[in-house]
């Protein structure tokens, strides 16, 4: 009997190392970044970009921005892969902050958020978001730190159940596009966990991966508009909500 439950723990003990260990490897082997994302991490006469071990800064050149920006990336994305989108917005007269996620996966570091705001005490307003698990990470970081920022911006995301936004007295834009992966029913049903003034922006023939520049994701449908255009209406859309911030 003894030699039985040591063979049956061994077992388990096995299971759990392969199962781990396949896990790390999966996880770290993540989609992207295409060559635009690569691109879009050099400076040019707009955008400043500093990249550290703790996270990718994009200041706008000739600006002394009082709003501020903090993304998280996607699950199993190298968080490079946001560049393009994020130094547009960036261009437009605002900090923002890519913070890299352990693993490729954010929820390993839902409060990543809190030492960038730390290290920028010059900026009075800040948006927090991201895209897909990142984008439900950061809404899970906000409600558990209430007052930590001023808006919250989802990219094909939403609020885990758990986490009621409707009286946070937060700014939110929501956005996807209707070839999402995740179904327009996810993003409807989320509606009963945001403020009721909710921004949100549905891209007609947009998809999932679009939102990044990481290459086609499994699982996700193909877009019936191009990269360039979702993007832009992303980043037109997350401009607006950070202008509001300010006033």
């Amino acid at each position: 009997m003894k030699k039985t439950l040591k063979i049956f723990s061994w077992g388990i003990v096995i299971f759990v190392i392969v199962a781990v260990g396949g896990f790390v490897i999966w996880a770290s082997n993540p989609l992207g970044p295409g060559e635009q994302a690569l691109s879009a991490l050099e400076s040019d006469a707009s955008v400043t970009v500093e990249i550290t071990d703790d996270w990718i800064t994009f200041q706008p050149v000739g600006a002394e921005p009082r709003t501020g920006f903090i993304f998280y990336p996607g699950g199993r994305v190298d968080y490079r892969s946001y560049a393009p989108a994020l130094h547009e917005i960036a261009a437009q007269g605002y900090l923002v902050v890519l913070v890299p996620a352990p693993l490729n996966m954010m929820f390993f570091d839902i409060d990543a958020a809190q030492p960038v705001i730390d290290h920028f005490a010059k900026i009075n307003y800040w948006a927090i978001g991201g895209h897909s698990l990142g984008g439900a990470m950061a809404a899970n970081f906000v409600y558990t730190n209430p007052t930590a920022a001023d808006a919250l911006v989802l990219w094909a995301s939403y609020p885990a159940e758990s986490n009621d936004l409707t009286n946070s007295g937060l700014k939110v834009l929501s956005l996807h596009g209707t070839l999402d992966m995740a179904g327009e029913e996810a993003f409807t049903a989320s509606r009963s966990l945001l403020p009721e003034n909710t921004i949100w922006l549905v891209i007609e023939g947009g998809n999932h991966a679009q939102l990044g520049d990481y290459g086609a994701q499994p699982g996700d449908n193909p877009a019936t508009i191009s990269a360039a255009e979702q993007q832009a209406q992303a980043i037109q859309a997350t401009v607006e909500l950070l202008a509001l911030l300010d006033k």
